[in-house]
């Protein structure tokens, strides 16, 4: 049979490894990997949207594909299939695997909490498959855990996700064995800054109460807490806890409370209560997935991966639509974040100039000493994406000329959709992937680009 990984990531080949390590391990099969490559498959010169993982060799696998798909609400990064046939929203997964980047080194509640919901969620509709948090770490893990790495990793476990990427020390990182240790450890953590609400927990004869602030920017979206309020929620039901469960402190009113919601449908699956409010029925999506043939990151994540695979040339950043923010790489090999501003007391004054403008890709060629900024578009809004690159000056003064000063810089825009079959007339295109898979160079398109393509089409003939 074959293994089909589906994903709203651009998939990346440390990753991709640890998955089928996983996979052989978890099957005691016997197997090896060996220069692993992701290789776009072409018929007829056009791309088919679907990627081949070559280099894997087991007797029990015959080939690994990977499709790029959409979530319909809180999706994980990665849904594992073993079968024959191309997935359908009918069949099973083997594994549900959330990828991180993050760890205590750069921020508590992204690393754990904000994507404890997305395993809380799909429960509704593959109660059954394996969950994954896969650590893909690029930066020095903490020595000391922090506390609320702790805690969110042991409710993790309690919900029986496996942990992938870091070493636990299996003495602090265990399941919680009952509700009351739950809740003793969390309300000794240290509290947050005064003026924040924290999260407490209160049990009661018949009711367990959860304080968390839910209210952000006008409605429910108070990501980390609705991640971290889901997981406590879910392991106080799986812990045994049948009676009430009531969020309260969380700054909502009765508007806030929407059907279509993500953490909604969590409340209503946990049978949670708001204090003070009506709680209404989920409109669930009726799907958890469709494969993807609309968003822009279908031309970039293409890109990107042919540059990777058929040149010298690679990605010192990608920051690909709907995916997670990546490192910019430095020369030394140093893996550093983005500001997101010149200057945050401007932009938190109302400055909007003081965003620094970031390019969903940076593409290197030492061939030729040129760094290559890419905005990614949909076909349609090309002409956005050409207004965009003329706002990079800031993170070329603040990375890239700083750190590579001998380089030439190109800006350019990368396309998906539409139907075009020859260059576009604006010269600040340089790809275009269309809606049927035809692979379209710009006018004055990076020779790199030019590379890639050619290497391409020269492998499928």
């Amino acid at each position: 049979m074959n293994l089909w990984i589906l994903t709203e990531e651009r998939p990346k080949i440390e990753v991709l490894r640890q998955i089928l390590a996983k996979f052989a391990n978890d099957r005691k099969l016997g197997g090896f990997m060996d220069n692993l490559r992701i290789l776009p498959i072409l018929k007829g010169n056009k791309f088919t949207f679907t990627y081949e993982l070559t280099g894997f060799r087991c007797n029990k696998v015959d080939k690994v594909f990977i499709k790029t798909v959409s979530g319909k609400s809180s999706f994980v990064d990665f849904l594992v299939f073993y079968q024959d046939k191309e997935p359908t929203i009918k069949d099973i997964p083997i594994y549900a695997i959330e990828e991180t980047k993050t760890d205590d080194s750069e921020s508590r509640n992204t690393g754990v909490y904000q994507r404890c919901s997305k395993f809380v969620y799909i429960n509704r509709f593959y109660p059954k498959v394996t969950k994954i948090m896969l650590y893909n770490l690029q930066i020095e893990q903490k020595e000391k855990p922090t506390e609320t790495n702790i805690f969110g990793t042991r409710l993790l476990l309690t919900m029986g996700v496996e942990i992938l990427g870091k070493t636990l020390d299996s003495k602090i990182f265990k399941p919680f064995k009952s509700i009351d240790e739950l809740i003793e450890f969390k309300n000794n953590m240290r509290k947050p800054p005064k003026g924040n609400v924290p999260i407490n927990i209160t049990k009661k004869k018949n009711q367990i109460c959860v304080s968390g602030r839910l209210f952000k920017s006008g409605s429910l979206s108070h990501d980390p807490n609705i991640g971290a309020l889901s997981i406590i929620c879910a392991v106080l039901r799986r812990l045994g806890w049948k009676n009430d469960i009531v969020i309260t402190s969380h700054g909502l009113k009765q508007e806030h409370i929407k059907s279509k919601n993500k953490f909604i449908f969590i409340a209503n699956k946990l049978e949670l209560k708001f204090s003070g409010l009506k709680m209404v029925n989920a409109e669930y999506p009726k799907d958890y997935w469709h494969y993807d043939l609309e968003g822009e990151k279908l031309g970039t994540i293409f890109l990107h991966i042919v540059v990777e695979s058929f040149t010298k040339g690679y990605s010192i950043f990608e920051n690909h639509a709907g995916s997670e923010k990546g490192y910019f790489i430095t020369p030394s090999g140093e893996h550093i974040p983005l500001a997101k501003y010149n200057d945050r007391t401007k932009y938190k004054a109302g400055d909007k100039n003081a965003i620094i403008a970031i390019p969903d890709l940076i593409l290197i060629d030492f061939d030729r000493s040129e760094i290559i900024n890419c905005e990614g578009k949909k076909w349609k809004f090309r002409q956005n994406g050409i207004n965009e690159v003329a706002n990079y000056n800031s993170v070329e003064k603040n990375y890239i000329k700083k750190y590579y000063p001998k380089f030439s810089i190109i800006r350019t825009v990368v396309l998906y959709g539409g139907t075009i079959e020859t260059p576009p007339v604006e010269v600040e295109i340089g790809f275009v992937l269309n809606e049927r898979g035809g692979l379209v160079l710009g006018i004055k398109a990076p020779k790199l680009f030019k590379d890639a393509i050619k290497n391409l089409l020269d492998f499928w003939r």
